[in-house]
């Protein structure tokens, strides 16, 4: 722009013009050229969007991250407490007998099933222990000391009871620690089948019986992933469940794309594994082992009752437990990308059209500031307005 004020300048000298009529064309160019509303376009326009989502009950604590949504091409989930509700309760109690037959629900075999239980998932805070305990105590299983007691990433936990090393988690638990499971072959695939989630339990050697719990879809669940889909996303669940429990979920919610037996180191991996491939990545999870996977994902989502780290690492808060909040930041983002467009494709037509007529002298320096100064409010409050489309929220 300089250069074409000194151009159109020196052009109007060589035409026979004065010094003070060329002068006054440079200044004119120069003020119009000026690029304070080419530096407000993307600013207040980010800001009514941000506005915006926080009356939506979204928290979007980076300006980037609301930039990046709308070219989100890929979403992947956490199943607990993203899809389901994230609460399971306890379906199946089947205890085995030492000949392998299932044993009522009266019977001795019962009774120590649930003490074991409730003794070693007393201890832990995942979701399923806590519907286990919930189970056990309104069944009034007593409760006994547990020493050495052991988390186990993506496979359970371990303790010892009167002196016997005891198991409780998913089937990789019972392979690794050679525990034999066989008796127990049909009805895992029963349960898996049925969505359920079904946990093992050994003590001293000696399997004891399968505890199965459900975790039910919330219900706006189905509805916003069919609508994220329609986007043009692919939406994938990461679980930790079996393949069969998997697929019960992704039939009832309508994914395309499940992975199952993710550990939760793992989930990290997954969402590398997909940038490498080009995608735009989102992840939505709520719990401490997301909180790898939320970091280097290109934007990521914690829910309402996400996990004090998950929340700190990622850079949108929804401040409700349903995914029919993900449809909503999609459409803000994308709205607020085409009020930016909008803004820069008047700010330069508008000031390319004044330079040109500054050039050929038709507009005074006075009349320049005017109107740089008028395109400055229009776009301030062309996206200050609260004129962004409609969002439209899932039932």
């Amino acid at each position: 722009v300089i250069t074409i004020a000194l151009l159109a300048a020196i052009l109007w000298l060589l035409a026979g013009q004065s010094f003070e009529f060329a002068l006054s064309v440079a200044i004119s160019v120069l003020v119009i050229s000026c690029p304070c509303a080419l530096g407000l376009a993307t600013p207040t326009a980010i800001m009514v969007g941000t506005g915006r989502g926080a009356a939506k009950g979204i928290l979007i604590k980076s300006a980037e991250a609301l930039e990046i949504t709308h070219s989100i091409d890929t979403v992947v989930l956490d199943k607990t407490g993203t899809v389901t509700q994230g609460k399971p309760v306890v379906t199946d109690v089947i205890a085995l007998e030492a000949d392998g037959k299932t044993a009522g629900e009266n019977t001795q075999a019962y009774t120590e099933l649930l003490q074991l239980a409730f003794s070693l998932e007393k201890m832990s805070s995942h979701p399923l222990a806590e519907a286990i305990v919930k189970k056990a105590e309104a069944c009034s299983a007593a409760f006994q000391e547990v020493s050495d007691y052991e988390m186990i990433p993506g496979q359970g936990i371990a303790g010892t009871i009167d002196k016997a090393r005891c198991l409780a988690g998913n089937r990789k638990l019972m392979e690794t620690n050679r525990i034999d499971i066989s008796v127990a072959a049909g009805l895992q695939e029963k349960l898996a089948d049925e969505g359920k989630t079904p946990l093992y339990f050994a003590q001293g050697g000696k399997f004891l019986g399968v505890i199965a719990a459900a975790d039910v879809v919330k219900p706006t669940s189905r509805e916003a992933i069919a609508r994220l889909q329609e986007m043009g996303m692919d939406v994938i669940m990461l679980t930790g469940d079996n393949a069969r429990t998997a697929e019960a979920i992704k039939k009832q919610v309508g994914i395309k794309t499940v992975i199952a037996d993710v550990l939760p180191q793992d989930k990290e991996e997954k969402v590398r594994q997909l940038q490498e491939q080009g995608h735009k990545v989102a992840m939505v999870g709520d719990g401490i082992n997301d909180s790898p996977a939320l970091s280097c994902a290109d934007v990521s989502v914690s829910m309402k009752d996400s996990s004090d780290i998950a929340r700190e690492v990622a850079d949108i808060s929804l401040l409700s437990s349903s995914l029919a909040e993900l449809v909503v930041l999609r459409e803000l983002s994308c709205a607020v990308l085409e009020k930016i467009e909008r803004n820069y494709r008047f700010i330069i037509g508008f000031n390319s059209s004044l330079i040109l007529l500054g050039m050929f002298g038709l507009i005074t320096p006075d009349l320049s500031a005017f109107l740089h100064n008028a395109s400055t409010v229009y776009v301030s409050a062309r996206s200050t307005r609260r004129c962004l489309p409609p969002v439209r929220v899932p039932k």
